[in-house]
């Protein structure tokens, strides 16, 4: 049974099992890469995209369950905060392997989007389902807040 939704802006139908992981429908049947998997059990957060501007693990949502929905992967992140974000990521050098970035980048907009301003604790609670292997957490919070002050400089 197709599967209609939003994907980075752009409605498209998939004709796959409705009870595929939304991971591997977005890598496999729309062909896009940046999502990876990590754990395949929503507890390494690799696989974060956004559903309706929310971040969520795509490795364990049904590909019926985003029917009429909207998601968004790395490859349209377009927003303010998310430029800043990937600035600051440029920037400050916070990849090391990368493996887990696009699910960093994606869970560190979803913050900026509702809290442009964040502590160190609300970094820490919003980026707490998403694990690096190589240990960049202090990199990422530094980018973070670098993202936080550029867009506070360019309002």
């Amino acid at each position: 049974m197709p599967t209609s939704f939003k994907l980075n802006g752009n409605t498209i139908t998939l004709d796959a099992d409705p009870t595929m992981p939304l991971l591997w429908a977005i890598r496999e049947e729309a062909g896009l890469h940046g999502t990876k998997f990590g754990c395949g059990m929503a507890l390494c957060g690799a696989c974060t995209v956004h559903l309706d501007g929310h971040p969520i693990r795509s490795c364990v949502m049904p590909l019926s369950s985003v029917a009429g929905h909207e998601v968004t992967t790395i490859e349209g992140l377009q927003s303010v905060p998310a430029k800043a974000v990937q600035a600051a990521w440029i920037s400050l050098q916070v990849p090391q392997c990368g493996y887990c970035q696009s699910g960093q980048v994606m869970a560190a907009t979803a913050l900026l989007e509702s809290n442009p301003a964040p502590s160190d604790a609300d970094i820490d609670g919003a980026m707490s389902g998403n694990v690096c292997r190589c240990c960049t957490y202090s990199r990422i919070r530094a980018a973070i807040h670098a993202a936080a002050g550029s867009m506070k400089a360019s309002v």
